[in-house]
């Protein structure tokens, strides 16, 4: 049977949409408020040119917020269109023509769908390379938080071949204390030992002082000299991980970059693995949260919408603090990045089907 759109869907989709973008104008309105007066000493700075500071940092902090908290402006959209329905008796009006609550709530789920996949396209294409431009603003005006500085580093380079510097410097390009493994199978057939090792340009290094020991059975040959070219298939940005960095990759870029630090031995891609699950659990939370308003806030009571809204506030926020500790978790170990991403999903799943089952009919 083919669905046709009834006059009371577009008004219900115009409603939620609408809302959803006045909510988004008037939250980041105020989040810009409160930056600008944080960081007003930085922007005075003579050195901070003002078209720098409106295009490279507000031009993209703007999207950036936006869709950061986008599972809670659409919470709060639900939450505060439906239940000025519901106080003008709206809701009531549309359940005594014989509408079901579930034939009722497929607009909401339209335009959740909408939210959900420009949310998603956003996040995976569109706002990382923005974030480039925005970090890097921040970095060089505002605080640098780019790693530049790492010690005891051991990654494979390529199947066999184990590199490890003592420590890496980006500032001079250069490593100290550094060595260069090849094993076949579990035999150490090579190895090169330097006193520092300075990074060129793309896979391209230079070791300096340095010897090489080459293994033939019983037999060891050995060379040195003061400087060799030599190519690497790593990158200083493969051990020099920012915690920011995750934000400037698109979703395909970050799949590449855990698959191949996973099978270089990296250990420290925590965040990278949690932004990653977290682009596409934004999907269902769009979904999962407007069930919730619209259950919650459909009923007509004598507190008014201003209760209805309160407690969906209560709930988003609730949301937002319950994904950011169990990140905080994933990045301590205790669990997966994946579990992380999804367990507020899950439990807001169950609660959602609770206050579904209870809602009006």
């Amino acid at each position: 049977m083919k669905f046709k759109l009834r006059r009371i869907d577009t008004y219900i989709i115009k409603q939620f949409l609408g809302t959803y973008i006045f909510a988004i104008a008037l939250i980041i309105s105020i989040s810009v408020v409160f930056d600008i007066n944080e960081k007003i000493d930085k922007f005075l700075s003579p050195d901070v040119p003002l078209k720098a500071i409106i295009f490279d940092y507000y031009l993209n902090f703007i999207p950036y917020f936006a869709n950061l908290f986008s599972p809670l402006f659409t919470f709060i959209a639900v939450i505060f269109f439906t239940s000025k329905l519901a106080d003008n008796s709206e809701i009531i009006a549309m359940l005594a023509s014989g509408m079901s609550f579930k034939r009722l709530m497929v607009p909401y789920f339209i335009s959740a769908t909408i939210i959900a996949l420009a949310t998603f396209v956003l996040n995976a294409y569109i706002i990382p390379p923005a974030n480039t431009t925005r970090i890097e603003f921040q970095n060089q005006y505002i605080r640098n938080k780019k790693v530049d500085y790492a010690r005891n580093i051991q990654l494979e380079v390529e199947p066999g071949v184990i590199a490890y510097f003592d420590r890496y410097d980006a500032r001079p390009n250069m490593g100290y204390r550094f060595s260069l493994e090849k094993f076949e199978g579990k035999k150490l057939v090579s190895r090169l030992t330097a006193n520092s090792i300075k990074y060129d340009s793309l896979y391209q290094w230079t070791v300096i002082d340095y010897l090489i020991r080459d293994f033939d059975g019983m037999h060891e040959h050995i060379s040195q000299g003061s400087r060799k070219d030599t190519t690497l298939t790593i990158v200083p940005s493969d051990f020099l991980i920012s915690p920011t960095d995750a934000e400037t990759m698109t979703t395909p870029e970050l799949s590449t970059y855990i698959s191949r630090q996973k099978q270089r031995g990296i250990g420290n891609i925590q965040n990278f693995e949690i932004e990653y699950h977290k682009r596409y659990a934004s999907i269902m939370a769009a979904f999962i949260l407007t069930t919730i308003g619209a259950a919650l806030s459909s009923r007509k009571i004598k507190g008014g919408m201003g209760l209805n809204i309160g407690i969906g506030l209560g709930l988003s926020f609730s949301y937002i603090l319950f994904l950011t500790v169990t990140s905080t978790f994933a990045i301590s170990g205790y669990v997966s990045p994946m579990v992380a991403a999804w367990i507020p999903n899950i439990i807001y799943t169950f609660i959602a089907i609770f206050l579904y089952t209870k809602a009006p009919n």
